[in-house]
């Protein structure tokens, strides 16, 4: 049979894996590290059989998909060695950290001497190259395996599974797992990470986005891991850290009040950081975070709760200093990056505001984004004297944009929807799907942009925050979580229809089913009517109050 691999055409046999027929490429079209196979959108294990007539792409670990493949074997590869190292082992993959994943043990904090075996364990398994193997059962064979594992979360979770099959994978004699997603065909194929001992856990390493041949640097994240921890400690209060807790909430009848508790939780940290502002003696305030946080809102309610304590902030907008198009910096497609810090007209804003601090009028600029240019006329602005300025934009955090204003007047804000409620202890939802659900959903709902749009833009986002976003996050003097640990259940509903609709063709498919595959667990609810109107889920569900027409 005929197929195209790597934009080579290859003749084999039927029936060949796709790592038979990668070994058929000339050396010229082979890459470092293959972890995979992309078939048009499509995902495919380099075990899996090739087709006849299909065009495809080796998936290495600079691709997206590619990386989640190696972190999905690597995840395993730690089980199984923690597993050897200490039988009844309770670990827990919790969240992301840096390039890195923070691990737990449920039944007591990791010693250095069990992180030291563990790794010697790991690096032992990778040197075999050992197969991972697939094993396709029944989703009764997987119940009454995790029972007699003593595997209560994954117990839990299927009973709201609808299909009758399942795929658990090991490595040798190592306990079987699930994770949604496909493998890399052997332990050698994951042999580059690090383990780095933190808090009561480990973070365990993944190779660098920029030298995958080498394990990335362990960076301290020291307030982005303090908001996790806050996080963890919400979770005990609501009595929810994985789907299955979420859906028995739903079932019995709880949901509502847990709503409840969560939002309550929400303004609770929203009116501190007002009072850390206050304490701060800082004028301006700036607020910065990746896609789909719910910046915007949070800007709103953060006033409400500085007007409460008897100040009047007011907010400019970053949107009318963008410079002309024609003068904007170009990417070498001839495309243009909105998101640089470049296409703002930095000096401008400094020097506004700088001016506006000091109680002088300016002439404000406004931008036509239909042009792509910025008006003629202006509009004189004013603050009085003591007034918080809000700004929020994703260079908030960015001192070029407040350059020559004194670090101490500056009071900076980061906030992203860092999600902990995980599908059960070893398959974490991650923080860029939910963000990503969260902008389908506010696309499709007010720009009427179907969700494979949006999923084709997101490529371009997830590069711009790690170049504009991520690397000022600890420079900020509050951050707050805006996930809601209530919100999968409302999102699936508007998402699951329009991603269960995009077709095995499309570019974006294997994206939409990595989505649809975690929002299969998770049980529908239909309680809109408790979500508060001020709420930041509703800048995406719509409903919020602060974007009505006022009479």
């Amino acid at each position: 049979m005929y197929l195209k691999l790597n934009d080579y055409e290859i003749s084999c046999a039927r029936g060949v894996r796709w790592r038979d027929a990668y070994a058929l490429l000339p050396a010229e079209r082979r890459v470092r590290r293959p972890l995979g196979v992309c078939v048009q959108g499509r995902t495919y294990s380099l075990n899996d059989p090739a087709e006849e007539y299909a065009h495809a792409k080796i998936l290495t670990y600079a691709d997206e998909e590619g990386r989640r493949i190696y972190e999905r074997s690597l995840q395993l590869l730690f089980l199984t060695a923690a597993h050897r190292v200490r039988p009844d082992a309770h670990v827990r993959i919790e969240h992301s950290f840096g390039q890195g994943l923070y691990i737990n043990l449920r039944d007591g904090e990791m010693t250095p001497a069990f992180i030291a075996a563990v790794e010697r364990e790991m690096r032992a398994l990778a040197a075999q190259n050992l197969p991972i193997e697939r094993n396709n059962v029944t989703t009764d064979d997987a119940q009454e395996y995790f029972a007699r594992t003593n595997q209560t979360d994954r117990l839990r979770i299927l009973n709201y599974r609808q299909y009758s099959h399942f795929t658990l994978y090991h490595i040798g004699d190592g306990p079987e797992d699930y994770f949604y997603g496909e493998m890399t065909p052997a332990t050698g194929d994951v042999d580059v990470f690090s383990l780095v001992p933190y808090g009561p856990g480990v973070v365990m390493m993944q190779p660098d986005v920029e030298d995958p041949d080498r394990p990335a640097p362990f960076r301290e994240l020291p307030k982005l891991w303090r908001v996790y921890q806050e996080t963890a400690e919400w979770n005990k209060i609501l009595g929810c850290e994985n789907a299955a807790d979420l859906n028995e909430m739903i079932v019995s009848h709880r949901f509502r009040e847990f709503i409840r508790v969560s939002e309550a939780l929400q303004e609770r940290k929203i009116q501190s950081i007002a009072d850390q502002f206050i304490a701060s003696g800082a004028r301006l305030i700036l607020v910065a975070g990746p896609s789909s946080s719910g910046k915007t809102t949070f800007a709103h309610r953060l006033t409400i709760a500085l007007r409460v304590q008897g100040l009047r902030p007011v907010k400019v907008s970053l949107d009318d200093y963008y410079r002309n198009r024609d003068e904007l910096p170009r990417e070498a497609d001839g495309s243009i990056d909105l998101e640089r810090i470049d296409t703002l007209d930095t000096a401008l804003i400094s020097d506004h505001l700088r001016r506006l601090m000091a109680g002088e009028t300016v002439e404000m600029p406004e931008y036509d984004f239909n042009t792509g240019m910025r008006r003629e006329q202006t509009h004189p602005f004013r603050v009085e004297a003591g007034q918080p300025i809000i700004i929020e934009g994703i260079h908030g955090l960015n001192e070029k944009l407040t350059e020559g204003i004194d670090r101490r007047l500056k009071f900076k804000i980061y906030i992203s929807a860092l999600t902990m409620l995980n599908l059960d202890d070893h398959n974490r939802i991650r923080t860029t799907d939910a963000r990503l659900l969260r902008r389908i959903v506010r696309d499709y709902q007010f720009r009427g942009t179907p969700p494979e749009e949006t999923m084709a833009m997101w490529k371009s986002v997830r590069r711009g925050e790690e170049s504009y976003i991520f690397p000022y996050q600890e420079d900020a003097d509050a951050m707050i979580n805006s996930s809601l640990s209530y919100e999968l259940p409302i999102m699936k509903k508007y998402a699951y229809p329009a991603l269960c609709a995009v077709m095995p063709s499309s570019p974006h498919y294997t994206l939409a089913r990595r989505l649809v595959k975690f929002l299969n667990y998770i049980q529908t609810a239909d309680v809109e009517d408790e979500i508060p109107v001020n709420s930041l889920l509703r800048e995406f569900i719509g409903g919020c109050c602060f974007y009505r027409e006022t009479d």
